[in-house]
């Protein structure tokens, strides 16, 4: 009936193969973008900046944070981003500690017992390892002064 070339059996062969390989390939391709850690870095360095106490929240599209005094890193299905802070150190906290309520607003002299304590408790915070922990869906900033000490508090 029909006398089909023999080359032509190996041509069909191949680009059968080469479908399915395109098909896998685009498959295992992550369908969510890399999280956006300098668009972060940015907004914690537009509120460290300031010449008076403000604050600024950014949004997380991550599962997961490594929050450092110099550095921020978010990961999630489409891998992991990192981002310096251009003006630190900043003191990172959790939105549970007492370092946490001053970011979300409370006065340091309410949450603190005395200016020294503050110090401390933001001395602490900048020398303590940072590890990947899950993420809340905002990050919070807050440049905040008392008493001397002037810092940038940053909860994730």
């Amino acid at each position: 009936m029909f006398d089909v070339p023999f080359e032509s059996l190996y041509i069909w062969t191949a680009l059968s193969v080469a479908a399915v390989v395109l098909v896998g390939t685009v498959a295992g391709l992550p369908t969510t973008p890399v999280p956006d850690a300098t668009g972060v870095a940015d907004t914690v360095d537009s509120v460290a900046v300031a010449d008076y106490d403000t604050t600024a929240e950014h949004p997380l599209e991550a599962d997961a944070v490594r929050l450092g005094s110099r550095r921020i890193a978010l990961r999630n299905d489409g891998g992991t981003a990192h981002a310096a802070f251009a003006f630190g150190p900043v003191t990172p906290t959790t939105y549970e500690s007492r370092l946490g309520s001053v970011a979300l607003g409370a006065q340091p002299s309410a949450v603190f017992e005395s200016p020294a304590a503050f110090r401390a408790a933001v001395g602490d915070a900048r020398t303590t390892d940072s590890s990947w922990r899950p993420v809340a869906d905002t990050l919070v900033v807050r440049h905040v002064s008392w008493e001397g000490t002037d810092v940038t508090v940053v909860a994730a």
